[in-house]
């Protein structure tokens, strides 16, 4: 038995802007579930921000589709945490593709 290429337990959260007492918002991830993903790294860059170099991994990332899942959502998988730039349909209709850049200090 294989266990197929959706091999990565992952955990979906999206933003939830919570009011502070004296004015003002925090945002905070809220969980919105577990799911299984197959997750790809075709690329990595560096650039010089604010006098530092910071680096950007960027990867593609299925899962089975969902329709509640939207740009600004993150994905977190292990120590790696993504934040979702696109959500377009796969060639299979019961998967979705994910376009993801990877969070430095999440």
């Amino acid at each position: 038995m294989r266990a197929g290429p959706l091999n990565r337990h992952c955990l979906l959260a999206e933003p939830k802007k919570i009011q502070r007492a004296g004015g003002g918002f925090d945002e905070s991830w809220v969980e919105l579930g577990k799911l299984w993903a197959e997750i790809s790294i075709p690329t990595g860059r560096t650039a010089p921000m604010a006098d530092r170099l910071e680096a950007t991994v960027t990867a593609e990332i299925k899962i089975r589709y969902r329709s509640d899942v939207v740009a600004g959502m993150r994905l977190i998988h292990g120590s790696g945490t993504y934040l979702v730039e696109a959500a377009l349909p796969d060639r299979d209709p019961a998967m979705l593709r994910l376009l993801c850049s990877s969070v430095t200090n999440p």
